[in-house]
């Protein structure tokens, strides 16, 4: 894509599109407070929690697995388009959470927010690509993932100021009204370059709009069944089952609603300009090797099975773990067939040839191993020592290593004019070690003293050190036509690497944490097993500290490695 393409206003669709990662990062764990009110919607106990893990798991699948696709058309029709097209994906899965009734429609609005979240970031790393030289990029870069990790954590922040004031829906409503306002922003610009989007002259699509407000309206009847409409002896019927069937779908309004969808798709599978203009998008699908996408997708669907199913109080990987994970072997081992057979590959064989490339993905998978201990157990800490009874406040803690990782950003954008990119990322994770071996040596009272600053501050600046000089790497050691699909990968090994890193880590911590209750035994005798009994109480805090310091010393050694690898990887300027 050539940088003209987004000659109009080029600063100000960077910020919206980077607002738009920021917001949509946060979604990853918006659900954390909300989780507990959102089962209780659906029917689903509190004591069984493994069955709400398709909640956060199902938006991380659609967040990574549908990544290289995506990534692959922004490269082959534009950025702005999958931009917004994106976003509208995010809002309507926001509008399907909002209205869920059950908790397969509740996973499949967070799928569908997953798929649109994802989307944005590859697409919007490709755009400064396009829009800065690479002497120049070094700032923007390190001012998205900044705000990208941002958002990853005020998620939890931004769902406690909303229930303060709401139910968990609100959330989600907000979601749906922020999204179409952005995606509305962000298609203001018009492409002087390339025809990379749809002509928008002539007549608008009347049918094609009120087809959709019709399909929106009644399936919103569908999801909500107002009481006042199925009380009513005329109305009330469209929402009884047909003869001995169940459910919402197989009565009267559900078969109108799922009629009205059917025209709505075949409008803009017919019309010559449709409202959206489906036959494009399926060409530009193929030709992004739509059955790649699929393996791959498939592959990464058994690695997050694995890991973020499982428990990481007694497992390293959920019960079905083995099976995941050769589903994943199996779909890599065709992916790599079907790679070396078709003349338009997902992943081209030439994109990752240079050792830049393929080194910052490996370097991103070790920093999102180390990162994920930061973001997840600094809060845990807090919530085991000083705050035991607000999860706000433990979280809050997070807040001083949050200030300080988009400043690291930002300076690591400017120090990669100068210096290497591995020299940059191998001194953030040099900081990020530093920070990780301090708080490993935290005390029951260590977050009360202001020294405890310190590691946090430093530790968010490392990370930002680390991420625009990867990003950077990736971009100048792959060609522009292949920046999306490249970006993506990058976002995939991070995420992958979160996955990995906390189940690990977890089992590692987790092993110091039942070694350290033996020494409780005696004490707990004692007590008679009340958790009333003082000294048993503190003991027990001392066994989770340490549970945390494994965690923290564990996080280092993967700073340590990304670092190491950074040095000899990305040598290049």
């Amino acid at each position: 894509m050539a940088a003209e393409e987004h000659s109009q206003r080029p600063r100000v669709l960077l910020w919206l599109a980077s607002i738009a990662v920021a917001f949509a990062a946060a979604d990853t764990y918006v659900v954390v407070l909300a989780l507990p009110d959102m089962m209780a919607s659906v029917g689903v106990p509190l004591d069984e929690l493994q069955r709400a893990a398709p909640i956060v798991s199902g938006f991380l699948l659609g967040y990574i697995a549908m990544l290289p696709l995506i990534g692959r058309i922004s490269d082959l029709r534009g950025r702005v388009p999958v931009l917004v097209a994106s976003l509208v994906l995010f809002a309507l899965g926001s509008l399907v959470t909002a209205l869920a009734y059950d908790l397969t429609s509740m996973v499949g609005g967070r799928f569908l927010q997953g798929v649109g979240a994802g989307g944005l970031v590859p697409a919007t790393l490709a755009l400064v690509a396009d829009l800065y030289p690479p002497d120049r990029r070094g700032v923007p870069l390190g001012i998205v993932s900044g705000v990208q990790e941002l958002g990853s954590v005020l998620g939890p922040l931004f769902g406690a100021a909303v229930l303060a004031f709401g139910t968990w829906r609100a959330i989600f409503a907000i979601n749906l009204a922020v999204a179409l306002v952005l995606a509305a922003a962000i298609g203001l610009p018009r492409s002087t370059g390339p025809p990379s989007r749809p002509a928008t002259s002539g007549r608008p699509d009347l049918l094609g709009a009120a087809l959709l407000v019709v399909t929106l309206a009644l399936g919103a009847l569908v999801f909500t069944r107002p009481a006042a409409v199925m009380r009513d002896l005329t109305w009330g019927s469209v929402f009884v089952p047909y003869g001995e069937l169940s459910g919402r779908w197989p009565t009267p309004l559900g078969t109108a609603t799922m009629v009205a969808a059917a025209l709505f798709v075949a409008r803009c599978c017919l019309a010559r300009r449709p409202l959206v203009d489906l036959r494009q998008w399926g060409r530009v699908a193929r030709s992004a090797d739509l059955v790649g996408a699929v393996l791959l997708a498939g592959g990464l669907a058994g690695v997050i099975g694995a890991f973020a199913t499982a428990d990481p109080r007694i497992q390293l990987f959920s019960p079905n773990g083995g099976w995941y994970l050769l589903g994943t072997v199996l779909a890599l081992s065709a992916l790599t067939w079907h790679l070396g057979r078709t003349d338009t590959p997902l992943l081209p064989p030439a994109m990752l040839s240079r050792r830049e490339a393929w080194g910052a993905l490996l370097v991103s998978f070790f920093i999102g191993s180390a990162l994920i201990a930061a973001l997840i157990d600094i809060p845990i800490f807090a919530r085991t020592t000083v705050h035991p009874d607000s999860q706000l406040d433990a979280a809050l803690v997070l807040l001083r290593f949050l200030v300080a990782l988009p400043v690291g950003a930002v300076i690591g954008g400017l120090l990669i004019r100068r210096i290497t990119p591995g020299a940059v990322t191998a001194f953030g994770m040099a900081c990020a070690t530093t920070s990780f071996v301090w708080m490993s040596r935290w005390t029951i009272t260590s977050l009360d003293e202001a020294a405890s600053t310190i590691p946090l501050v430093l530790g968010g600046l490392g990370f930002g050190l680390a991420l625009a000089p990867v990003n950077a790497a990736l971009l100048a050691a792959t060609d522009d036509a292949v920046h999306g699909v490249a970006s993506a990968m990058l976002v995939v090994a991070r995420m992958i690497g979160m996955l990995v890193g906390i189940s690990a880590l977890t089992a590692i911590g987790l092993r110091r944490y039942y070694a350290a209750q033996i020494d409780l035994l005696p004490v707990r005798e004692v007590c008679d097993g009340s958790s009333r009994c003082a000294e048993f109480t503190i003991l027990l805090k001392q066994a989770g500290i340490v549970q945390e310091q494994a965690v923290f010393l564990g996080a280092a050694g993967c700073a340590v490695l990304a670092g190491l690898l950074a040095l000899v990887l990305l040598r290049s300027r």
